[in-house]
């Protein structure tokens, strides 16, 4: 949408929607993906991560099709809601199957592809807007369908590409399918080989865990009793300080921002458009170093750094702005502006603002929010961490436009204030999850746990757990001991599960 919302195509045929109109366009999709967070945790675990992103893929079709055909802003609006279904449900599943399927230490890894796949993807829907901005004359409606048409293809192409991806060992070994989940455990770490001691040390860490948890409270109160309240704040707070932190509305409404600095026409899209080849850059880089530098400095510096960023932004708006109560370039949204040095000044720390999120949080909020859950809550807990993602992305999507229209430059002031904020929780609240597994994870947040800035990047007890299982195999004989009922034959030894 942010290189179709400043096109005279769009402008004309919804009659300049500013303001809350333009809030209630913008922040449609985040309303539907409220929706579909919420109701994300009960798919996934009863059909599984795999199956509800399908389902979530279904919901995507639907609503671009109502976008494609719209006729005014009130379907505009639903088709937009009908995609955020799809994006709830993804956003939120896509992390936690991930999670569940990597190695311990290329986990971080694997989730910053899948947000470099969705910048990726933002990229080329950008420049395929601003080509569509190109189809018709000024009065025409053929470039925005276009561009919302082309939606259907990522989807129908994911849909086909379902059958070939392997199910969650840990959501099969949750729902008792035992045989299957070891089939796949040891096809995805160590090619099919049942006996490698990483597939044998995983998998007693996961039925020692799945045994623990199944006396576990039921309902929603498991999320709020002892240490779990931890891990529900951890999680649901990470996504949170995400969309608090301002990035995603500064991406969205990038427009608006370069027109505040002078930037109009041809000119101000393809500057869009750099920043979302910074986005993807500087993602692709956060994958060489997340996994080493850890969960906990990329958070709180990140934080901080993007705070320095808004405050230029806002302060020097605020000095050398100058007030244009009929708006920029008759944009109603946008009701001040700069010139010169100031402008360059703007821009560029826009795109330092983006340069730092694509680094810190906006790949790692989502890595450290899928990771903190147990394996009985990771599904509906993972619903909640990305309701309360896209319940603030909702909040300021409304509140950006009238923001710019009525404090304008304070509106920076205000997310760099809340930056700070989120720097201060990431440090006092969020314990290191890097290169740790999802079993030990759980420890970390039990109630006698380690101080979340006594937490380093460190070895793993499930390496140690490797080196034992080597040694037991060299001797010929294991023993598991857990009280259990069920038998699961590994390598030639007896590992009990409880039914």
């Amino acid at each position: 949408m942010s290189a179709i919302v400043g096109t005279d195509q769009y402008i004309w045929y919804f009659n300049n929607p500013h303001g809350v109109t333009q809030g209630a366009i913008g922040s449609a999709l985040a309303a539907g993906s409220i929706v579909g967070a919420a109701a994300a945790g009960f798919i996934s675990d009863k059909f599984g991560r795999r199956d509800s992103i399908a389902f979530g893929c279904l919901w995507w079709l639907v609503g671009t099709a109502v976008q494609v055909s719209t006729h005014s802003v009130g379907q505009l609006i639903a088709g937009r809601i009908i995609n955020g279904v799809c994006v709830g449900i993804t956003s939120s599943q896509v992390p936690v199957y991930l999670a569940e399927i990597a190695k311990k230490d290329k986990r971080g890894s694997i989730v910053v592809i899948q947000q470099l796949a969705i910048e990726f993807g933002i990229l080329i829907m950008f420049f395929i807007g601003y080509g569509c901005s190109f189809i018709g004359t000024a009065h025409s409606t053929a470039s925005f369908r276009t561009a919302w048409g082309i939606q259907f293809v990522p989807a129908a192409l994911l849909l086909l590409g379902f059958p070939f991806l392997p199910r969650s060992p840990r959501w099969l070994a949750k729902v008792g399918r035992v045989e299957e989940a070891i089939d796949v455990l040891a096809k995805i770490q160590a090619h099919g080989d049942r006996t490698d001691p990483l597939v044998v040390a995983e998998w007693e860490e996961i039925t020692t865990t799945l045994a623990a948890e199944r006396h576990s409270l039921p309902g929603w109160r498991k999320f709020v009793y002892k240490g779990m309240w931890k891990r529900t704040f951890a999680g649901a707070s990470v996504q949170a300080w995400q969309q608090l932190s301002g990035a995603n509305v500064m991406t969205y409404y990038v427009v608006y921002v370069f027109l505040m600095a002078g930037l109009t026409g041809n000119i101000n899209l393809i500057s869009g458009g750099i920043q979302y080849a910074l986005f993807i850059i500087f993602t692709v880089v956060t994958f060489f170093f997340i996994d080493r530098t850890g969960r906990r400095p990329l958070l709180i510096y990140g934080a901080l750094g993007m705070a320095i960023c808004h405050l230029v932004v806002g302060g020097v708006l605020g000095m050398y702005g100058v007030d244009v109560p009929g708006g920029v370039q008759g944009n109603a949204n946008v009701v001040v502006s700069v010139t010169g040095a100031p402008s360059h000044v703007v821009i560029a720390f826009s795109y330092l603002l983006i340069i730092v999120y694509a680094l810190t949080l906006a790949p790692v909020a989502w890595v450290y929010a899928s990771e903190v859950w147990s394996l009985e809550t990771r599904g509906y807990g993972m619903g909640i961490a990305a309701t309360a993602n896209w319940l603030f992305n909702f909040a300021l999507g409304l509140f950006v436009p009238p923001a710019f229209h009525n404090i304008s430059w304070k509106t920076f002031i205000i997310f760099g204030i809340l930056c700070i904020g989120a720097a201060v929780q990431a440090y006092v609240s969020y314990p290191e999850t890097a290169k740790k597994s999802l079993e030990e994870i759980e420890e970390m947040f039990r109630p006698g746990g380690p101080k979340p800035w006594q937490t380093k990047v460190g070895q793993s007890s499930l390496d140690e757990h490797i080196q034992t299982v080597l040694q037991e195999q060299r001797k010929g004989s294991i023993e598991y001991t857990e009280d259990k009922t069920d038998v699961v034959h590994l390598d030639g030894r007896n590992v009990e599960m409880e039914s």
